[in-house]
């Protein structure tokens, strides 16, 4: 009954095969491709796995990347199945005003992060924030509502975009710090403290709107460098799209 999970972002396609289609199911492996190079799964990575039952993923960087993993998917006998954002699924209700044009990946994090809250206790309000290419900061309510969410360039395309527009700055090397002192510290401070703001606004917003603080729920490949700054209690979960596509899958099946 293994499971295959697929998550092909904007940079990087990353993969994990669970025991089983279910949430806390045992990871038996994982990987992650850069997209330039995942015409070579099924001859290399995927090559030396056995067959998934099944498999699910989601897909933000069009459909020519995804035509070329089903054609990667041609190594076992699967049908590839992908996640499309509907108005319900798996205990969670989208509030988007056109539900299908919300992110893939955005509507992922969100039930992988409500499956998390639920599974520590009580229903509450959960600020799922995804740190990559780009940032998104998403609100659910108590009641599992997708209520609205915000989208900024993540930290490289905000340093390449000062980069390209000004004169004489370049990409830094620079450190996070109060008060920078040089233009390598200030472009690093500035790129962290715009993301970092836009995680305050929200939860500020929400916790207005519930009357309860959040949990917040941190994911991304560059969720690890914006964290530490990250005022408000917060975790860390890096499978928390792959945790989504589980809890969608159970949810499926046990229909």
């Amino acid at each position: 009954m293994s499971f295959l999970a697929i998550d092909i972002g904007n940079t990087r396609l990353k993969w994990a095969l669970y025991s089983s289609p279910q949430p806390g199911a045992a990871l038996l492996s994982h990987g992650a491709s850069f997209l330039e190079t995942i015409d070579e799964l099924a001859d290399r990575e995927w090559k030396v796995l056995g067959a998934p039952r099944s498999m699910l993923g989601c897909v933000v960087a069009g459909e020519a990347v995804r035509r070329r993993v089903e054609e990667q998917l041609e190594l076992w006998d699967l049908t590839p199945r992908w996640v499309v954002p509907s108005a319900h699924e798996a205990g969670v209700t989208n509030g988007y005003d056109h539900p299908a044009r919300l992110g893939a990946d955005r509507w992922v994090a969100m039930i992988g992060a409500r499956g998390h809250v639920l599974a520590r206790g009580p229903a509450r309000p959960v600020l799922v924030v995804m740190i990559g290419t780009a940032v998104t900061v998403d609100a659910l309510d108590g009641d599992g509502k997708f209520l609205g969410g915000l989208i900024l360039p993540g930290h490289g395309i905000m340093l390449r975009a000062l980069e390209s527009g000004t004169a004489g700055l370049r990409v830094p090397t620079g450190e996070v710090r109060r008060f920078p002192a040089n233009t390598s510290d200030a472009l690093t401070s500035g790129g962290t403290y715009a993301i970092t703001g836009a995680i305050e606004r929200m939860h500020r917003h929400l916790s207005g709107l519930c009357g309860e603080e959040p949990v917040v729920l941190v994911t991304g490949g560059a969720g690890w460098k914006v964290a530490p700054y990250i005022d408000h209690p917060h975790e860390l979960i890096d499978s928390l799209i792959f945790d989504g596509l589980l809890h969608i899958q159970s949810h499926r099946l046990a229909l």
